[in-house]
């Protein structure tokens, strides 16, 4: 008897078999107004769908409007999908003028390729899909994109069209809903209304450029993560940004990260390697001296800067770079240590985000990947531990099958940001591998050498996609305790700047991030900027203010909040500051 389907789950799967027809409807009204169209790939994503095409000329905005209308006839028609299944030579002669289509027909393992027809539209697919196109809802598209053939920049570009698709109107317009208001929280738009950051070709695509108000709130961030670091019994230590490919050959990078890892320097005739990750570097630095059982756990913690080879198509504003800072840590312990270990940075982690509004979260359990080090039984030793934990505190999980690091399974938190989008942030790491492989020990209290258990992980996952993460969750409305400037001292006229600038002294006096806006500007207009730029705080002073040695108090939301004396609003300031942290 069939497994029984839940509602939710059918569900699901009639919208990835609509979305996929979708993409079938939108490449035949593609092949109506460009005949001699090229096609790619067409496959569901979430919300959606796309469709790559090689086409005689450039899309221009005006075109997806023009394909729309016409995949609204078509649906009108209501066209039945019919699939069939024809041999290697018969799917050679359909496809003849489809060079895409032939490569992927060449990749097929048996003789037989699946294709579906509706109407005289033909396309190479296994399916799913929806009887007829009558059964295709509320769709539309979105936008369109340069797209590499199979995602190797060597091979053709392609024009990918994003389409959305929904089971109702209703759904339709509150997911069109919700990608407006992404499209406003952008980082990389942000980013650069804010003065955050940049990317520059002249430095390289992946690379970034932290501005002084950016520089300010990642130092915030640091500077945070190291206090609480050390409260929760962490070292600081650091490594260097290269080493020799002895190192990576030992660690296993070589063999199972070598596509991530750019190619070596030489330097006096030894091959040198930019560091993906920098754990060889904190087991070197146990390997220094001999160690006790007495001394477990050790947790050694580094923000350190690595360099992983991302393909162009993918790199994403802060998301997804090619050089950035891991907030990492090590733990080295005994094997009767590893469950409390787990479970305390498990612990640390939420408490951790905390401050910076992150109360939503998903959580996985990632297992054994195709490519691994190790045994088998070990790798399920460790997934059965990482399972205890979570168990223990009752704590959701999906099971992420073949998710986990090459050197042991994993726990992944991902942030449910303020549009409900999953974000990855800490990771826990089991490594039972590379004490292995670096023949790691410890005197244990029989006197004899055992084997430590190690763990790796990391909070933000990355300062740069955190930052990223963190924009667009407050929307650049960073909470008073993360604001690059917390308050802006704004003179009336000219001759109210001396007053301002004691106001700021002040203020800074008492670890304020303050500025004075001394421009010859009107108020009303240094207000609108101060409130575009998300300060948390306005301080208007004139004569009144003078006179009263106070200030007018007016916040980022445009709200009004009255003439107040100075050690008023410092204490109104820490007392938020204090309920933020």
């Amino acid at each position: 008897m069939a497994p029984e389907v839940s509602r939710t789950e059918d569900r699901e799967d009639g919208l990835v078999a609509m979305r996929h027809s979708a993409s079938h409807v939108m490449a035949e009204a593609v092949s109506s107004l460009f005949p001699n169209a090229k096609f790619g790939i067409g496959p569901p994503i979430e919300d959606g769908f796309y469709y790559d095409f090689d086409l005689p000329r450039t899309l221009a905005p005006d075109d997806l409007a023009i394909i729309e209308s016409r995949m609204a006839e078509i649906v009108s028609a209501d066209l039945p999908f019919v699939y069939e299944e024809v041999d290697k030579e018969t799917a050679r002669r359909i496809f003849a003028s489809q060079p895409y289509k032939l490569e992927l027909i060449e990749e097929i393992a048996d003789n037989k390729v699946g294709i579906y027809r509706q109407g005289s539209f033909i396309d190479l697919c296994r399916g799913p899909h929806v009887a007829s196109t009558g059964q295709i809802k509320a769709f539309k598209l979105l936008n369109v994109a340069g797209a590499y053939w199979r995602g190797d920049e060597h091979r053709p570009m392609l024009q990918r069209i994003y389409g959305a698709a929904f089971d109702t109107e209703d759904a339709l317009k509150d997911y069109l809903r919700r990608r407006t208001e992404a499209e406003a929280r952008d980082h990389r738009r942000l980013g650069r209304e804010l003065d955050l950051f940049s990317i520059h070709d002249e430095v390289g695509a992946g690379l970034v450029l932290w501005h002084p108000k950016g520089g300010r709130i990642r130092n915030i961030i640091e500077n945070f993560w190291r206090e609480e670091h050390y409260k929760a019994g962490y070292e600081m230590v650091y490594s260097s940004h290269i080493g020799k490919s002895l190192l990576w050959e030992t660690s296993g990078h070589l063999d199972f990260y070598k596509e991530y890892m750019y190619s070596p320097l030489d330097i006096e005739g030894q091959k040198y390697y930019l560091k993906p990750m920098n754990c060889p570097f904190h087991i070197l630095m146990y390997q220094s001296s001999l160690r006790s059982y007495r001394e477990l756990p050790l947790r050694w913690a580094e923000l350190g800067t690595v360099y992983r080879y991302e393909r162009s198509g993918v790199l994403h504003g802060l998301m997804r770079v090619r050089g950035f800072t891991q907030d990492d840590a090590h733990i080295f312990c005994r094997p009767d240590q590893i469950e409390e270990e787990i479970a305390q940075v498990l612990d640390f982690s939420f408490r951790f985000l905390k401050p910076f509004g992150f109360q939503n979260y998903e959580v996985f359990l990632a297992t054994q990947p195709e490519k691994y080090v190790g045994q088998t039984e070990d790798w399920q030793r460790a997934t059965t531990a990482l399972r205890q934990v979570m168990d223990q505190r009752n704590l959701a999980y999906h099971l992420d099958e073949g998710g986990g690091a090459f050197y042991g399974p994993k726990i992944d938190v991902k942030i449910k940001d303020a549009l409900d989008r999953l974000w990855q942030c800490t990771t826990i790491q089991f490594d039972f591998n590379l004490p292995n492989k670096f023949d790691l020990s410890y005197i244990g209290d029989d006197g004899k050498e055992h084997r430590p258990y190690m763990v790796h992980r990391a909070l933000f996952g990355s300062i740069e996609r955190f930052l990223g993460v963190l924009i667009e969750y407050h929307g650049g409305a960073f909470p008073l305790w993360l604001a690059p400037v917390q308050v802006v001292v704004i003179p009336i006229a000219d001759r109210h700047i001396d007053y301002a600038r004691r106001v700021a002294e002040d203020l800074r006096a008492d670890k304020v991030r303050v500025e004075v806006d001394e421009r010859s500007a009107r108020m009303n207009l240094k207000i609108r900027e101060a409130q575009l730029q998300k300060i948390p705080y306005m301080l208007v002073v004139g004569d009144k203010e003078i006179a009263t040695a106070q200030v007018s108090v007016r916040s980022r939301s445009g709200q009004d909040l009255g003439t107040q004396p100075l050690e008023v609003l410092k204490a109104n300031l820490k007392a938020t500051i204090q309920a933020q942290t």
